[in-house]
């Protein structure tokens, strides 16, 4: 039986929501702001994490950020914001999924079905990737280079991968656009020269081997060049 945990601060919604929960046959531990769902987000057991982005104490994007050091438990953001850059932060944070109050309970269930069933996915495909003394843990959502780990975003994460997927190919902007930031992205195109900059900064700039290289003119390549 799948575990949830549901950081909520609005205390009515979020007893409607454990119990619809119950209803469907989840087991169900509520905390009402941020602090305290940190702490028992990291004592682990949880299947499934429902976090509001406007908690007291430490708010919602605080939570999923120093979750996302050490596991890769799916969140889902609940949030009364509908800008879109709210969204886009919660997702490069490394959200799995996010829905904006007030929601039907027949949505939260099914995108929760859906978050529940891609993490199986991963459990079952988790790998290691690597290049020289750089890893990348699939499942755990961890990064490492010789002994330091590397705290990423959700988007450098999905950067990266697919650059360690791609192990000395050179790879285009518009291959790269369309992996990671996927088919129907209408942002500007120099967001791949900008996310690579970031990444870049934190797996190569205090590292005297370089992995990520640029090729004029073509795109970018990850390579061990030592």
């Amino acid at each position: 039986m799948p575990r949830i945990l549901l950081v909520e601060d609005e205390e009515k919604l979020a007893r409607f929501v454990e119990l619809e929960l119950k209803h469907e046959g989840y087991e169900v531990e509520k905390a009402f702001d941020g602090r305290s769902g940190l702490e028992m987000a990291e004592t682990g057991g949880f299947d499934l994490l429902l976090l509001d982005i406007m908690l007291p104490g430490i708010n919602g994007l605080e939570v999923l950020r120093r979750i996302r050091k050490a596991s890769s438990l799916p969140v889902i953001m609940l949030t009364a914001r509908d800008a879109v850059m709210d969204k886009v932060t919660g997702l490069d944070m490394g959200a799995d999924d996010y829905i904006t109050k007030p929601f039907s309970i027949e949505e939260l269930l099914a995108r929760i079905r859906v978050a529940l069933r891609k993490s199986t996915v991963k459990a079952e495909e988790s790998t290691i990737l690597s290049c020289a003394d750089l890893s990348l843990d699939t499942a755990r959502h961890r990064v490492t280079r010789g002994d330091h780990e590397i705290e990423l975003t959700g988007r450098e994460f999905a950067l990266l991968q697919y650059f360690l997927e791609n192990i000395t190919h050179v790879l285009t902007r518009e291959q790269i656009l369309t992996q990671v930031w996927g088919y129907q992205y209408m942002g500007e195109t120099n967001v791949v020269d900008v996310y690579v900059r970031y990444l870049r900064n934190k797996i190569d700039d205090s590292y005297e081997t370089k992995l990520l290289h640029t090729i004029r003119g073509v795109g970018y390549v990850l390579r061990d060049d030592a």
